[in-house]
């Protein structure tokens, strides 16, 4: 009997121990920044503005607009976790090329953008650059769009805003829903100081809803997404890539012709 109460503490012991440091390193599994020095100079082919926005805690973001002599819209993208706007800065320009001005943002601690980051501050940086894009395009003409991580700031924005629409590539019904796939024997209802419930976010969406997953998504489970666009089938749409990973759908020719589709209303 004492060896199984041994034992039984031990697990316990190791049960807690993984759920704290789940608790303390939430920060580090959700976000993997890569700072760029000040001076860092951006260089694309396409013509773009460099925009260094003070939030109103002293922190500054730092954005690049992608600019069009005659535009078909405006893309305010939220992109991943990881990275920074040199290489986000790439990955956008398939948009510039079909004809669409982008804005997009680095996160508190990514590439130039400075400030300890919160959930609450995170959401609050995503509605100044969205109202910093009010100032650039009529919001009848702004399509905000969000990857993976990105979709969490898409989401809560549409659903205080009237975009024309909303594109979602590769979300989650919520970050708690990820994580307690992840880590299905924990509470992490009760651990995670960022939650990102965009399944809540788009029940206040009023715009047209896009969602894009890959069928072999290893980050964000494909059910995740099926999950979200099924609870708001009334809005969305939903556009399964067969054979995608999470990172790789812009591979896949099904995407572009299905993601032109989007942008062109067909």
């Amino acid at each position: 009997m004492t060896y199984i109460k041994v034992i039984a503490t031990a697990l316990l012991c190791i049960y807690v121990l993984i759920g704290l440091i789940i608790f303390l390193m939430q920060e580090s599994l959700i976000f993997l920044p890569e700072t760029l020095p000040e001076n860092y100079a951006y260089e694309f082919e396409q013509v773009f503005e460099e925009h260094n926005l003070a939030m109103s805690d002293g922190a500054m973001i730092n954005a690049l607009h992608f600019k069009q002599a005659d535009s078909k819209g405006l893309i305010v993208y939220f992109h991943g976790n990881a990275g920074n706007l040199a290489r986000w800065g790439e990955i956008v320009m398939p948009f510039v090329d079909l004809g669409y001005e982008v804005l997009i943002m680095d996160y508190r601690g990514y590439g130039k953008s400075t400030g300890n980051r919160t959930q609450k501050k995170l959401l609050s940086d995503a509605e100044e650059i969205y109202a910093f894009a009010k100032k650039l395009e009529r919001e009848e003409r702004i399509i905000i769009f969000g990857r993976s991580l990105g979709c969490a700031f898409a989401s809560y924005l549409a659903s205080k805003n009237n975009p024309e629409k909303v594109i979602l590539e590769t979300p989650f019904y919520s970050l708690i829903d990820v994580a307690g796939k992840l880590f299905p024997i924990y509470p992490t209802s009760l651990l995670l100081q960022y939650r990102f419930p965009n399944h809540e976010c788009l029940e206040k969406v009023n715009a047209p809803v896009y969602i894009f997953h890959g069928t072999n998504d290893e980050v964000v489970p494909y059910e995740s997404g099926q999950k979200l666009y099924e609870e708001h089938q009334d809005k969305a749409t939903f556009i399964s890539v067969e054979g995608g990973h999470h990172n790789d759908l812009a591979l896949f020719p099904e995407y572009w012709n299905a993601m032109e589709n989007v942008l062109n209303n067909e």
